[in-house]
């Protein structure tokens, strides 16, 4: 039986470039592969997935709250890549599962785990409780040696837990992080607002 795997990291763990190399291999074995995004992710164009270190290709089904993976044609296709899975519905996630094991055809999910709060988002959460198999693809924290778990959100150069929860944003927003530089920052920021509310 077909798995489906859900491969997480932190931002700037490349993720994406994970799966463009994956892509790229089974094309050069002559393979067909079905590449899938969300559609809210525009940061690189509509239909680019596009890594940090500028690998890029186009996505071959971009996912809206209507799309119907299942009706997708699979003919051939020996592996599907999903790009930012956790910004897929839960609903989306159980059609992988099922292409998985009715069509017998491999789905490995690239994404985020956790919000910018520690949250789970929900496409990461049913990928948690469904996939036959989930790696973690380890980055380091911005702030110190340790392995990053934590994915913190800046503005204006300060750490914050304001603002939604799917705000697309790469290096310029987001930093990984450990939890104890995690913590340190958030901490940091909130005696600074105290400093200047006290003014």
């Amino acid at each position: 039986m077909a798995k489906l795997y859900f491969r997480h990291g932190t931002v700037g763990s490349a993720k994406t470039l994970n799966l463009l190399a994956v892509a790229h291999n089974y094309r050069q074995q002559g393979k067909q592969v079905l590449l899938i995004k969300p559609e809210l992710d525009t940061r690189f164009g509509k239909e680019n997935i596009k890594s940090r270190a500028g690998l890029e290709m186009e996505a071959d089904i971009l996912v809206s709250e209507k799309t119907d993976i299942l009706s997708a044609p699979f003919e051939g296709v020996s592996c599907l890549l999903v790009d930012e899975a956790q910004f897929l519905a839960m609903g989306h996630i159980d059609q992988l599962r099922e292409i998985a094991l009715v069509k017998s055809i491999p789905v490995i999910c690239y994404g985020l785990r956790t919000d910018f709060r520690g949250k789970l988002f929900p496409g990461a959460l049913r990928l948690m409780e469904l996939a036959d198999s989930i790696e973690e693809i380890k980055a380091t924290c911005f702030f110190c040696n340790r392995k990053s778990i934590m994915n913190l959100k800046h503005v204006n150069g300060r750490a914050t837990l304001e603002g939604p929860q799917v705000q697309l944003g790469a290096e310029e927003k987001y930093f990984p992080a450990c939890y104890r530089c995690y913590r340190e920052q958030l901490t940091a920021a909130e005696k600074k607002e105290q400093l200047v509310a006290a003014d």
